[in-house]
């Protein structure tokens, strides 16, 4: 690791920024650095600019990616070298206001009923019934499952806090079925073909799961765990049982 690596990264841990992001505004500064071939801190406001033009015209990233690069530029010049900060540098480009992908009843029980397998059913009942974030779903331990409380606990959230979530019956039902069959000691949702599951499963898995349910769902609009989140808080799950989840004389395999 350089010492303008080693800086940065001190830096971001200074202000209590999430794992996630870290990782993000590190990746971003190599990035620019590699697409000049010099070292970040020679580089200036004329870099910046082009490098901002590379990834609208070249490169085409989504609005969210450039301001998400753009923030980690400014954290670089701003925070880790200590030069003046000015917005006409590092600007963020305007977002298009777009309306958000509304599933009908029925897009959502069909995308609940083709879940590929038990464990991708567990991930994508959980992003329905708490509205939680991929990352957030990803981190959860078995222990975070409170059913004397009926509330789900969120460690290190976005923004860093913790935060409970509301535990549906349904829900519970659903993982402990889930529990029984899978056998998660640590994390809920332990990666996949990793026989000691020590190991969470990533976020880019639970992007699958959702693609690939909505794929076999045959829905034609675009559907990602984000789109689930606006139905965080609904008590009536649609569709059937699904997977043979049956009620009655179900032991409280969590713990409180």
């Amino acid at each position: 690791m350089t010492q303008l690596r080693k800086k940065m990264l001190e830096e971001l841990q200074r202000r209590n920024y999430s794992q996630l992001t870290i990782e993000s505004y590190l990746h971003a500064i190599e990035d620019f650095a590699r697409y000049f071939g010099k070292s970040p801190d020679q580089l200036n406001q004329e870099h910046i600019r082009q490098y901002h033009l590379h990834l609208v015209n070249d490169r085409k990233l989504a609005v969210n990616t450039i301001v998400a690069r753009i923030s980690a530029l400014r954290f670089f010049f701003v925070k880790t070298l200590g030069r003046p900060y000015q917005r006409e540098d590092l600007p963020s480009p305007r977002r298009p206001k777009r309306l958000p992908t509304v599933l009908s009843q029925d897009e959502v029980a069909r995308l609940l009923d083709s879940a590929g397998n038990l464990f991708h059913y567990a991930i994508l009942m959980t992003l329905y019934s708490t509205g939680l974030r991929r990352a957030e779903l990803a981190r959860l331990r078995v222990i975070d499952i409170d059913s004397e409380r009926m509330v789900i606990h969120v460690h290190q959230g976005k923004g860093n806090r913790d935060r409970d979530v509301p535990l549906t019956p349904k829900l519970l039902e659903t993982l402990r079925t889930y529990w029984r069959w899978k056998k998660p000691q640590t994390w809920l949702f332990p990666r996949e073909g990793m026989a000691d599951a020590e190991q969470p499963i990533s976020t880019k898995s639970v992007y699958f799961a959702v693609q690939q349910a909505a794929k076999r769902a045959g829905l034609q609009k675009p559907v990602s765990p984000h789109t689930l989140r606006h139905y965080a808080g609904l008590r009536t799950i649609p569709g059937g049982q699904v997977f043979g989840l049956i009620g009655g004389g179900l032991t409280n395999i969590f713990p409180a």
